[in-house]
């Protein structure tokens, strides 16, 4: 075997080695936002929502968060970016499967 030879086999197998590697981030990457993007779209909408301390922090304002808190507009924009999330993680999931295209 020659020099170049033992180059490029090193080469390719570190080439694999990466491209497993950034296979796997992007998988686990896509698992992780697909979690909390479900997370970010159910859990508004159940009882457990509203049982916060959030507004005891701040006695002042403490009836005007809780009022927003249990707001349906503001539940609504926590449940898109939820959905936001989940979308990525979908795309992220498709650019995994499809291979992308070459650009010449």
């Amino acid at each position: 075997m020659t020099p170049e030879n033992a180059t490029a086999s090193a080469n390719g197998a570190e080439t694999r080695r990466s491209r497993f590697r950034r296979r796997l981030w992007m998988a686990c990457f896509a698992i992780f936002a697909f979690e909390i993007g479900a997370f970010l779209v159910a859990f508004p909408w159940m009882d457990a929502w509203s049982l916060n301390h959030l507004p005891s922090f701040f006695p002042r304002i403490q009836n005007d968060l809780q009022d927003l808190w249990d707001d349906p507009f503001f539940k609504g924009a926590v449940s898109a970016l939820g959905l936001l999330n989940v979308y990525i993680a979908l795309r992220q999931v498709i650019g995994m499967i499809r291979p992308p295209k070459n650009i010449q």
